[in-house]
């Protein structure tokens, strides 16, 4: 489901017109409402939550969230929304941008990539969400792995993420997410914990070339998800 942005920066790219998004002010409650109320309760037996205090209310925000199940996107949305208020922007594949799914999920602020062919204009839309102050959302391992490991990160977050904080006087944060599954396939009755990091500061790694930037804090966001999925979390706030 998710866009690597570093596809865009190593693969020759030809623009293309932007594909318009936007937080539509009637769907968006809606569905969020729909899914934390209805969809995600009827589910799941349990839903725990770690660390909603790290969950910056304002300002731009990367959230960077393991990727083991289709229900990830839906989860976060939940648990980000309900500690601040925030409607989330998603990078999409493009084949998920199909049909009625598609024009729901552009209503819902999400915006679809060719990760085959990643256009240029993609990339500087992430960057001017940042600048606008938004929360985006990019699964950084790049796939769905259901083994319960953190799996090498990509460097596109990083390297977006930096690019923003260039061209912003607002700090930008990352913040790592990890989800565990009580199954590797979760089915309805199945449990969910929900672990929220301290956010990394982009700011703070200004020094040297991008690249080598780059490199530094995705390692940086690989130990804090590694360290959030291996070790005892605070006591738990149970959702539903």
């Amino acid at each position: 489901m998710v866009f690597n942005p570093s596809l865009a920066m190593s693969h020759g790219l030809v623009p293309c017109p932007a594909r318009p998004s936007h937080v539509s002010p009637w769907l968006a409650p809606f569905v969020y409402q729909l899914g934390s109320k209805v969809v995600l309760p009827s589910y799941f037996d349990k839903i725990e939550v770690s660390g909603q205090e790290n969950l910056p209310r304002r300002g731009p925000v990367v959230l960077a969230p393991t990727h083991q199940a289709r229900w990830d996107s839906l989860l976060v949305a939940h648990v980000a929304n309900e500690a601040t208020g925030r409607y989330l922007r998603f990078m999409v594949t493009a084949d998920e941008c199909v049909g009625l799914q598609g024009w729901v999920i552009k209503h819902l602020g999400g915006f679809p990539v060719n990760v085959q062919r990643p256009a240029i204009a993609t990339l500087r839309h992430g960057v001017e969400l940042l600048r606008q102050q938004q929360m985006l959302v990019i699964f950084p391992e790049g796939n769905i792995f259901r083994d319960g490991q953190v799996h090498r990160l990509k460097p596109g977050l990083a390297r977006l993420a930096l690019q923003a904080q260039q061209s912003s006087l607002d700090r930008v944060k990352v913040v790592p997410m990890s989800l565990q599954y009580d199954r590797p396939y979760p089915t309805c009755g199945s449990s969910v914990h929900i672990r929220i990091g301290a956010p990394l500061e982009v700011f703070d790694y200004r020094q040297g070339n991008l690249k080598a930037r780059a490199k530094l804090l995705t390692a940086d966001l690989q130990t804090a998800l590694e360290a959030l999925s291996g070790v005892a979390a605070p006591q738990p706030v149970v959702l539903v």
